[in-house]
């Protein structure tokens, strides 16, 4: 049977474009054939925002169909996928809840792995190539039981002054939690490339400057479609597949299937 791959997406500094990666890579993952289950870990609920409108995002909540429900009651996620309009690609949706998932893990025994207990029979199943988890902007415990969950992170930067900002913790906290899980760095994501400016120059230099820090060789540049994409609901390439932001998510996901 072959392994699911749970990965994460994680930057402690928000707008580095960490929902949008995850929400086109699913899609292009599973339309390479692979199947693929979505997690929402942030509160705002951009990731379920990406595949369903606000009316059905509300109902989804009061269902309790949610990520907050299966970690506070620590049940498996399973009850809790609902499928999205694409084939292979189902997710767990996100709530307004999780700003409270800090003190409930406060309370919790071995705390640090109560995500990933509630992902264990959905993994063992291998009914899915490819767990992607969507993490909130912070370096709290709950990013920490993110973290604990997956193999692989990606961490999306953005190609700004300020894209880099902060960086250094980052890696500084992946590094301190190594006693605790086994999950690598996969890959920095260069996202928001304007070629106009020296921005990305400067952010692949200094990324580059890093040892043993793997950088892929797709980057996304910025494009007004995928802005577009998300007020409708859908992935890029759903919106306009021929635009630019749409053809580099296809070349991410080839990265990413090679391994």
């Amino acid at each position: 049977m072959k392994k699911t791959i749970a990965i994460c997406f994680t930057n402690n500094k928000g707008g580095s474009g960490k929902s949008t990666v995850c929400a086109n890579l699913g899609y292009e993952l599973s339309k390479a054939g692979r199947r693929v289950l979505l997690i929402d870990g942030d509160m705002q609920m951009n990731l379920t925002l990406s595949y369903f409108d606000e009316e059905r995002v509300l109902e989804m909540a009061e269902s309790k169909r949610t990520i907050y429900e299966a970690v506070t009651e620590k049940k498996s996620i399973r009850d809790h996928i609902v499928h999205t309009p694409y084939d292979g690609l189902d997710m767990v949706p996100s709530s307004t809840l999780l700003s409270q998932i800090e003190f409930q893990l406060f309370t919790m025994m071995q705390r640090e792995y109560v995500l990933k207990k509630c992902i264990s029979d959905v993994k063992a199943s291998g009914e899915y190539d490819y767990i992607l988890i969507d993490a909130p902007p912070t370096l709290g415990n709950w990013v920490v039981n993110i973290l604990c969950a997956s193999d692989q992170v990606i961490m999306p930067v953005e190609a700004s002054p300020w894209g880099l900002f902060g960086l250094a913790n980052m890696f500084d906290f992946l590094d301190s939690l190594k006693e605790i899980t086994d999950t690598r760095l996969r890959g920095v994501l260069i996202t928001k490339v304007d070629e106009r400016k020296n921005y990305y120059r400067q952010t692949r230099e200094v990324l580059e400057s890093y040892d043993d820090i793997p950088v892929f060789d797709t980057v996304i540049h910025v494009d007004s479609s995928i802005e577009w994409a998300e007020d409708s609901s859908v992935p890029v390439a759903v919106y306009k597949k021929s635009t630019r932001s749409a053809v580099e998510f296809q070349k991410l996901s080839k990265e990413i299937i090679r391994g």
